[in-house]
């Protein structure tokens, strides 16, 4: 069903089951897949694709171009996954030559009202978004994150799965996964005991997660406090993900206890 008030480029392709409602805008090159509904007023345009069950309401602007100076119109693209919903006044940015090329979104991700998604993201699966939520370019979230209202995430900055960001930080430093990062500029106050147990971990894993995190974080040489920890939580997934993360990028400053 597609309201006669909106303007659908013969180029577009759109599946079954389509719901576009007034005044929408979808350009050329934009894919729109089955079951996806756009409320009223919304804008589409690029190399787009939306992935099936999506939900995206009004005045959210997807596809446009990045909000970078070095962006001169090289090719790039945005891929949204499946059943995610947009809420009102979100922005959503391809990809530039720096970065790749391409924007990615996971899968059941939530973007609150007034959310910014730059170019070059990587966005998870199960990803919440609050209100007025800037995301700078590069920046990479894993499944599962939560990111409350009014913080900004620096460019470039990782935010490990599972992690929690709490309302009004300023996100400088890669938080590790399952933590908990608050701040004017983001310390960590602990591992995301509420999410973990949700989640249905055992309580013996996250209790050995509790101790690996004092253990790691026990002073600001992350590296040599990890050498020292080596195999002592071996068979432990949870805290070999986090020493992964950690490990992965040591250029990357990373959030700690004390970081504030």
């Amino acid at each position: 069903m597609i309201h006669k008030s909106s303007f659908i480029d013969k180029s577009a392709k759109i599946s079954k089951n389509v719901k576009i409602g007034p005044f929408c805008y979808i350009g050329p090159k934009v894919q729109i897949n089955e079951n996806v509904e756009l409320i009223s007023n919304v804008h589409i345009e690029g190399n787009t694709k939306i992935g099936k069950g999506t939900k995206i309401f009004p005045f959210a602007c997807i596809g446009t171009q990045p909000q970078d100076l070095k962006y001169k119109g090289e090719l790039n693209s945005l891929e949204i996954g499946e059943n995610n919903t947009i809420r009102e006044y979100v922005t959503v940015n391809p990809g530039t030559q720096g970065g790749g090329g391409k924007t990615t979104i996971g899968n059941n991700c939530l973007f609150m009202i007034s959310s910014h998604v730059a170019h070059d993201c990587k966005i998870g699966n199960d990803v919440v978004v609050a209100n007025n939520v800037p995301l700078g370019g590069h920046v990479t979230i894993e499944d599962s994150v939560v990111i409350g209202g009014n913080s900004a995430v620096q460019q470039f900055t990782r935010i490990g799965r599972l992690a929690m960001i709490g309302g009004m930080t300023g996100v400088l430093k890669d938080v590790i996964p399952f933590g908990l990062s608050f701040g004017n500029r983001n310390y960590l106050r602990g591992i995301n005991l509420i999410g973990l147990k949700r989640k249905k971990y055992e309580n013996k894993k996250i209790m050995e997660l509790d101790s690996a995190f004092k253990k790691i974080f026990s002073s600001k040489n992350l590296h040599e406090n990890l050498s020292k920890i080596n195999g002592e939580y071996k068979g432990n997934s949870l805290v070999e993900e986090v020493i992964t993360f950690i490990s992965k990028d040591k250029k990357r400053p990373i959030c700690t206890p004390n970081s504030e």
